[in-house]
């Protein structure tokens, strides 16, 4: 009986683990498709243009900063539709760019709320 269990078990996890990776590669090709891409990476330590700071932080840098804030998604979406403050930048000195431009144009409203809530499900120092 107990071996049925673990086997169970196992299975279910290969199947969450396949269900992830699935989700993960769905939600970096909505990244690419909207252009996400060209300032952000998923994992920290990559190089901007020019070997310079990366021009956005990575997105296990967000989710880190962001882990546990109940308002983060809404606040987030919220950047991503309509840009965000040169002035007022908290990443200043760890990225290249000033400022987030509005996004409109390149994603819809539905799709960033998904793609930032995968974001703030991101784990730091796990690779997806």
């Amino acid at each position: 009986m107990f071996k049925n269990i673990s086997v169970g078990l196992l299975a279910l996890c290969g199947a969450v683990a396949a269900a992830q990776a699935a989700d993960d590669q769905a939600m970096v090709k909505l990244a690419t498709d909207s252009g996400c891409m060209t300032c952000h990476s998923v994992e920290p330590g990559a190089k901007g243009p020019d070997g310079l700071a990366p021009v956005g932080p990575a997105w296990r840098d967000v989710s880190a900063k962001y882990k546990g804030q109940k308002k983060a998604a809404g606040e987030l979406t919220h950047i991503v539709m309509t840009g965000s403050n040169p002035y007022d930048s908290h990443w200043k000195g760890k990225v290249s760019g000033i400022a987030m431009p509005p996004n409109k144009v390149a994603i819809t409203e539905a799709d960033a709320k998904k793609l930032v809530n995968w974001i703030l499900s991101l784990e730091a120092g796990k690779k997806s």
